[in-house]
């Protein structure tokens, strides 16, 4: 009996390694990382359905997915800036304010949905033009964005659905909500592409019913969950709409400048020919699908940031942030591994010989920079739920700078492992200007 019971003493400091801290922090990140991995992995499925259609069809796509990857990128404010917003009331105890900011935020969503309908249905042809496509490509480009441009305004109601529960720590009902939405759209693609024979049409016909069901199922969800008070007038709304307007647009500003900075990164890569920017979007592709792991955690910040500041505990915040930074160090380090192994696999999807040894030789400065990324995305959660907003476009916009002037006039520019020390060094601006940003930040936010 002795053994026993020694083994339960041994292992109670085990269990009590997680504080509740922890526990919380982990029940919300875990959960949110499985809602970003669902998207990309049923993204890569849907691709292959279309590729079998053939080259003209699978090109059309691509263009197709561009424009509504820059139109949907532009709203994905209305995730990011709720959570924090209605965390916060709900520390201050304030649930009607908490319900205020959903109903307005979807209010915000529908004006915003027609709007952009309209634009993608009527203006198809000239976007589809604008990217470039051919005639050949274009046609079957057109008909597919007009159809997948009837889904926005569901897009971005299902976008506000994701704010609300995250402001309610809740990452497990938008998990389930994706999971089944992807899981139609799955079964659906095969049956209207090449069972009713409707090809690309069918591909955006079945995207199209799964996130009108997506839309459905979340508006049900909030009302079901009383998260929702609908203004009584439209102009009632107007102060909040233009509150979430403003940080929207400070927030797509932070996001720009990112993609700037990894975009210019394309475009040195490219300038040195055609097996860099090979390599180098083999490498971008790892290091995007790792960064999953840390923006879990930054998705888990953004509500527990808020809902401490609100309690007005400066100590209490300072501890939650610490311990926030502490799992997005160990997320970092077991990335740095990850990519420090998983870059000898990306040969195997090179093209050439060359292709594959630039990208095993840049994925190795990809990983070294794992844990000072993992650190910085779980910032960025970090400084959302304070709403220090100026704070991240700063943040951003200095490592952006910093990144694309190291590539212009440095050397780093001349070679692909320089291009990824530079995108390191971006990195690493924005990491020190949000440590040297966090106190006053922190106080503001506890103040407000």
């Amino acid at each position: 009996m002795a053994g026993p019971i020694r083994e339960g003493r041994e292992a109670q400091p085990l269990r009590s390694l997680l504080s509740r801290t922890d526990k919380t922090i982990l029940g919300l990140a875990i959960p949110a990382l499985g809602s970003l991995a669902i998207d990309p992995l049923l993204s890569l499925a849907d691709t292959a359905f279309v590729a079998r259609l053939g080259t003209v069809e699978l090109a059309a796509l691509g263009v197709d997915t561009a424009i509504l990857t820059f139109a949907f990128f532009l709203f994905n404010f209305l995730a990011g800036v709720l959570t924090p917003l209605v965390a916060r009331a709900l520390g201050k105890g304030d649930v009607s304010e908490a319900r205020r900011w959903v109903g307005d935020a979807l209010v915000l969503a529908a004006v915003l949905g027609v709007l952009v309908t309209i634009v993608l249905v009527v203006f198809a042809p000239a976007l589809v033009r604008a990217m470039g496509a051919t005639d050949e490509i274009a046609g079957p480009a057109v008909d597919y964005l007009r159809i997948r441009g009837l889904s926005t305004t569901a897009v971005l109601i299902a976008t506000v659905g994701h704010g609300a529960f995250r402001g309610h720590k809740d990452t497990v009902t938008p998990l389930k909500v994706v999971a089944v939405v992807n899981g139609i759209n799955l079964v659906l693609d095969p049956l209207l592409i090449f069972g009713v024979g409707w090809g690309l049409q069918g591909a955006a016909l079945a995207t199209l019913i799964a996130q009108l069901v997506g839309a459905v199922w979340f508006l049900r969800l909030m009302v079901a969950h009383g998260m929702v008070s609908w203004p009584q007038r439209f102009l009632e709304s107007l102060p909040s709409l233009f509150a979430l307007g403003r940080n929207g647009v400070m927030l797509t500003a932070r996001t720009g400048f990112l993609l700037a900075g990894f975009t210019f990164a394309a475009s040195a890569a490219t300038r040195l020919g055609t097996d860099e920017i090979a390599a180098h979007q083999l490498v971008a592709q790892l290091f995007l699908l790792s960064a999953l792991l840390a923006d879990s955690f930054a998705i888990a910040a953004q509500p527990l940031v808020a809902e401490s500041a609100s309690e007005g505990d400066l100590g209490a915040l300072n501890r939650l942030a610490r311990r926030l930074s502490m799992w997005g160090l160990i997320a970092g380090l077991i990335l740095a591994v990850f990519v420090l192994v998983a870059r000898f696999g990306l040969p195997l999807l090179a093209t050439s010989e060359e292709v594959g040894d630039l990208a095993v030789s840049a994925g190795g400065v990809a990983a070294l920079m794992e844990p000072i990324g993992a650190l910085v995305f779980v910032a960025d959660g970090i400084f959302l739920g304070l709403l220090s907003l100026g704070t991240m476009v700063v943040s951003t916009g200095a490592g952006a700078l910093v990144a694309i002037g190291l590539m212009f006039y440095t050397p780093l520019g001349d070679s692909l492992t320089g291009i990824w020390w530079a995108i390191g060094a971006m990195m690493l601006i924005r990491g020190v200007v949000f440590a040297l940003g966090y106190r006053r930040s922190a106080s503001i936010a506890v103040k407000s």
